[in-house]
């Protein structure tokens, strides 16, 4: 049986951070299911199709990752796409305290899904897609904390073209 796992989030734009925890989930999970939330409610650079076609440019072909999006309760399509454990990345120990609780929270909406963190490498643990959305604006270089793809891809919605 194939181990499974979830790995949620806007990624909004995928960073360098999301694809090492991307990468450090694959050692420990066959199959990796990263899906990209659909939240109404947050206000995104990105549309959800373009988000994903961002991480298939990443990942496309890879047999053991589905790039997917999602509505609703993550528990529910953890569940749903056969994955029994979400992983979640901590940059800092401010994002601590919201994991922790989500992480309750899912717990107590089904006891069967387990929350696993992961640590990104140190030279990315201050990198957040905000932060790279702001430096790109201020026409700051981020092509060494996102893959070529996404830079093209701020580079058509920059104001600065």
């Amino acid at each position: 049986m194939k181990r499974t796992a979830i790995y949620p989030g806007s990624f909004d734009p995928p960073t360098n951070g999301h694809l090492d925890v991307i990468k450090r989930a694959l050692n420990i999970f066959d199959r990796l299911i990263v899906a990209v939330i659909v939240n109404t409610s947050k206000e995104t650079l990105f549309t959800i199709k373009e988000r994903e076609e961002m991480l298939l440019e990443i990942y496309g072909g890879r047999k053991n990752i589905e790039i997917t999006s999602f509505d609703g309760l993550l528990v529910d399509y953890a569940i749903n796409v056969g994955a029994r454990t979400i992983i979640r990345g901590l940059r800092a120990v401010s994002d601590f305290e919201y994991e922790f609780q989500m992480a309750l929270m899912n717990r107590r909406l089904n006891p069967d899904i387990q929350s696993v963190y992961l640590m990104p490498a140190p030279e990315f643990t201050y990198l957040s897609s905000s932060i790279v959305k702001e430096v790109h604006s201020l026409g700051g270089d981020v092509s060494k904390i996102v893959s070529p793809g996404v830079v093209k891809c701020l580079d058509s919605k920059s104001s600065r073209s």
